[in-house]
């Protein structure tokens, strides 16, 4: 027996004994609630045989038997909570085999070679990640849907879209094969028993914190959470050393196919990371906050990351690596999958409606500098006067005192900028009119503001297990913290700087694939304009924007088209 199974031999019996451990911390639960029943049984047949006989005894007996019955009843109550409470589910694409016949085949010859079941089904998840999730549970499998979907017991491949988009074929399989070598301990009948197990308590702690429960309803769920709390604290170590050494055993597992690849493929996960956070937290961000959502994320990660490549040199043959055949490939319609998976990042991470409709429309790269470039300097630059006009500042323009300039902007923060100024009271009305904004567009926009949402991980009281978009609050991983005053204030009066940039001097909007929205002038990105805009922001100081608007050829006194 080579080295390789011997870690995996040890890693498999140890997840097993853990799992013994869980089971067995079920069995005492189970023990201690019929206790007061045993103890009755007992005295009620030594009374029948004449012993511990008299007054004091029967009503010794009926005590017990009455702490028995109330027992028992509880602990039903706690075991149809945990077997009805709906396990958390990963809000997903689901990639169906007639969609992506050959990704399925590259996955059923991974799990052929690692000697393990093949997952029950594909998934995709707008994510640099990948996992095996088990959805077989009772809840889960309501409808065609859903039981086409978990199948009998393996359970359900959940790869990152951008993996699909940004590797090659054998990329992905290398770096999918220690994940599908998991399905190896999910079959083992004690490991699924303890998942089950651990599942049941969280969702029915989940359901137990779920609002809107009436009293008559909601005390009871919440002795039966209290109790799921219980329990899960004393499987937590023995839970999650289970799963470490699951992924233990399926890694070693693994390194049968594949290894020579895996290192590099990393390599590869590594950029994805880089890559996406990228796309989302200063392309897509920007377009979410207008009302549009990038329908083509995944492409644009390929973008971003040839770009971070280029920039840093990051990797030798990058081009000869591009030349390989895209792991997308493998799907039948690729574009339809990427619109899907950016649809549902909107979603998750900025708290878009789950279609599109007025205000939430999709939009692709190529319009992207006019519909979200363009439009967001406007749209920042009419607030900031909107602003102005509410604090009574007068226009700039001795030409027509109605029309917006960049010079009246400047003028107010000249010398007035700074804590304490009026800069700080320009700032507090700006982040007060974002607010009102936000509160007053259902649907997106950020926390508070999604309407219905997806299943939150963990809440399993959603009542319709096929509604993906239950009513978890959203968004559900936020990409940022809120914008401070000020920081508000310098993008305003930057958008304001690029509106009269382009109206005046000739400059255009642009897409940045690392930094989202740029400016052009003459066909280059200019990325010096941060520095001088706070610089008259925070110190009141517009010597070196000045200097800026003169380099590029803005004229401030100049009307700016707003929205």
């Amino acid at each position: 027996m080579s080295g390789i199974d011997v870690g995996e031999e040890l890693g498999a019996r140890a997840a097993q004994a853990r799992a013994l451990s869980l089971l067995r911390i079920r069995s005492r639960a189970l023990a201690v609630a019929i206790l007061p029943a045993a103890a009755a049984v007992v005295l009620f047949a030594a009374g029948a045989q004449g012993h511990l006989a008299g007054p004091a005894w029967d009503t010794v007996r009926w005590t017990v038997l009455g702490v028995a019955v109330v027992v028992l009843l509880v602990t039903v109550l706690v075991a149809v909570s945990v077997a009805r409470a709906r396990p958390a589910m990963s809000p997903t694409v689901p990639v169906p085999e007639e969609g992506a016949p050959d990704l399925y085949r590259l996955v059923r010859d991974l799990a052929d070679r690692l000697d393990v079941p093949a997952p029950s089904a594909i998934a995709l998840t707008p994510d640099c990640d990948s996992w095996l999730e088990d959805r077989t549970h009772r809840a889960l499998r309501r409808g065609a849907v859903a039981a086409a979907e978990a199948g009998a017991a393996a359970p359900v491949l959940v790869i990152g879209s951008p993996f699909l988009w940004w590797m090659r074929v054998a990329e992905l399989r290398a770096v999918l094969a220690p994940v599908v070598a998991g399905t190896g301990p999910s079959a083992h009948p004690d490991i699924a028993a303890a998942r089950r197990f651990v599942r049941g308590l969280d969702a029915s702690i989940a359901d137990a914190a779920a609002p809107g429960r009436g009293a008559v309803r909601g005390a009871p769920l919440a002795f039966a959470g209290w109790v799921s709390r219980l329990l899960l604290r004393a499987c937590r170590d023995h839970a999650a050393e289970m799963e470490r050494c699951v992924a233990a055993a399926a890694s070693m597992r693994a390194q049968t196919v594949d290894h020579g690849l895996r290192i590099a493929a990393q390599e590869q996960v590594g950029l994805a990371y880089a890559g996406w956070d990228r796309l989302l937290t200063r392309v897509a961000l920007p377009a979410w906050r207008m009302g549009r959502w990038p329908s083509r994320l995944d492409a644009g990660v390929v973008s971003a990351l040839t770009e971070l490549s280029r920039r840093d040199r990051l990797a030798d043959g990058f081009a000869l690596r591009l030349g390989e055949r895209p792991a997308c490939d493998l799907l039948e319609e690729p574009g339809v999958a990427d619109e899907a998976a950016s649809l549902l990042a909107a979603r998750l991470f900025h708290g878009g409606p789950a279609e599109s409709g007025p205000g939430w429309a999709p939009v692709d790269w190529q319009q992207y500098p006019d519909e979200v470039v363009d439009r967001k300097w406007r749209t920042e630059a009419a607030r900031l006067h909107r602003v102005l006009d509410t604090l009574g500042v007068p226009r700039a323009s001795a030409v027509d005192p109605a029309v917006p300039t960049l010079a009246r902007v400047m003028e107010h923060l000249s010398g007035s900028g700074g804590p304490g100024g009026p800069g700080e009271e320009l700032a507090a009305g700006i982040g007060a009119a974002v607010a009102r904004e936000q509160a007053a567009t259902p649907g997106h926009g950020g926390p508070g503001h999604g309407g219905p949402g997806h299943g939150v991980p963990g809440s399993g009281a959603a009542e319709d297990p096929l509604d993906l978009w239950g009513p978890g609050p959203l968004p559900l991983f936020p990409l940022q913290p809120p914008r401070t005053g000020t920081e508000l204030l310098a993008d305003h009066v930057a958008a304001m700087v690029c509106c009269a940039a382009v109206d005046t001097a000739g400059a255009a909007p642009g897409l940045d694939w690392l930094d989202g929205p740029a400016l052009l002038v003459g066909g280059e990105r200019r990325a010096d304009l941060a520095t001088p805009v706070l610089s008259l922001v925070e110190d009141g100081d517009p010597d070196p924007l000045l200097s800026w608007l003169a380099e590029v050829g803005v004229r401030s006194d100049k009307p700016v088209r707003l929205v």
